[in-house]
This record gives structure tokens, C-alpha cells and sequence, in this order.
């Protein structure tokens, strides 16, 4: 389990897999936004923990992504497909929980009890190629903060990860 400790639609970043520079600037400006709660060291090895951690999937049979829809969950996610992918790891699936019956309002992942959790393990799906250009591009635009394409995805009647556009509507 890799729980990923980043608020990736906000703050200087590049798209897809950091470099060094990058990873230091992740982490200034984490520090700088959190107030200090935590230090610029522990912010760091956090951080490059994170790749680290996310590099060794290519030693899994199978890697299962849960998300729900909300704009922290979708701008990770495009994050974390487009690095998987520049890591060469394709046996990847993924369960996204937008709503929930009996569960309204639905905010995520942790209002479910174990037993709903295991119900939402048989509407895994595979990653599909579709899916990951189309992730490589909202990952792009998170990072550049490209209004312009943030508008164009947010207007997306549909799209190949289906929770984006209206995640992308929230952020603007």
C-alpha cells in the first residue's frame, strides 16, 4: 500500500517523473505551504521516498489504484499513471468510487467499511492506452497550470478517465 502525501493540483511542479531540481522545488514549496508542520528534511525523504516506492511497482504482477473522484484524488491519479508510465509499468488497474449506495453524500474512499470496499474490488478495470495519454495530458496541464486546457477538459462531455472533467471544473 503506497498512500501518496501530495497535493499535486497545487505549487511548481513537472509533469511526469520529477528530476532532482524538481523534487527539491516540491519540497520548498510544501514546506512553505504547510506552515513548517513538517521539516524541509522529513518533506523530502518523504517525497523521494514516494518515486522511490512508486519505481518498485515494476516488481508487482499487478498494481490496483484506488481513487475516488474528488480533484486531490483525479490530479493524483494522472500524476501517478503518467510516472508509472515513464517507468515502463503497464500492469496496472484501477477502481474509481465516484458515489456509493446508502451513502450520500459521498465524499471518498475512507466513508466505506471494509465489507463496501471489497464490493468496489470487482469493477477493477485495466489501464487502458487511452487512458494513459489522456493522463500524460491532464498531468501536463495541472503542472503548467494551463488554464486554457483546464477549460477544455473541464467542458469534456466525456473522457477516457471519466472523473476528470468535472474534478477539473472544481479546480477552475
Amino acid at each position: 500500500i503506497l498512500v501518496w502525501h501530495d497535493v499535486l493540483y497545487d505549487g511548481k511542479r513537472c509533469a511526469g517523473w520529477p528530476d532532482e531540481a524538481t523534487i527539491l522545488a516540491r519540497t520548498d514549496f510544501l514546506f512553505q505551504v504547510t506552515g513548517g508542520g513538517l521539516s524541509r528534511e522529513q518533506l523530502l525523504i518523504t517525497i523521494r521516498e514516494q518515486y522511490q516506492r512508486l519505481a518498485d511497482a515494476a516488481a508487482y504482477e499487478r498494481v490496483l489504484l484506488w481513487f475516488d473522484a474528488c480533484l486531490f484524488d483525479q490530479s493524483m491519479l494522472v500524476h501517478l499513471l503518467t510516472c508509472l508510465d515513464h517507468k515502463g509499468i503497464n500492469n496496472l488497474e484501477l477502481i474509481e468510487v465516484s458515489s456509493f449506495p446508502g451513502i450520500i453524500p459521498f465524499h471518498g474512499l475512507g466513508q466505506l467499511s471494509t465489507e463496501q470496499l471489497l464490493a468496489c474490488y470487482k469493477h477493477r478495470k485495466p489501464i487502458s492506452p487511452e487512458q494513459l495519454n489522456f493522463a500524460k495530458r491532464v498531468d501536463r496541464a495541472f503542472a503548467e497550470y494551463d488554464l486554457a486546457a483546464w477549460r477544455e477538459l473541464a467542458a469534456m462531455p466525456s473522457a477516457p478517465l471519466p472523473n476528470v472533467p468535472a474534478a477539473m471544473a472544481r479546480r477552475l
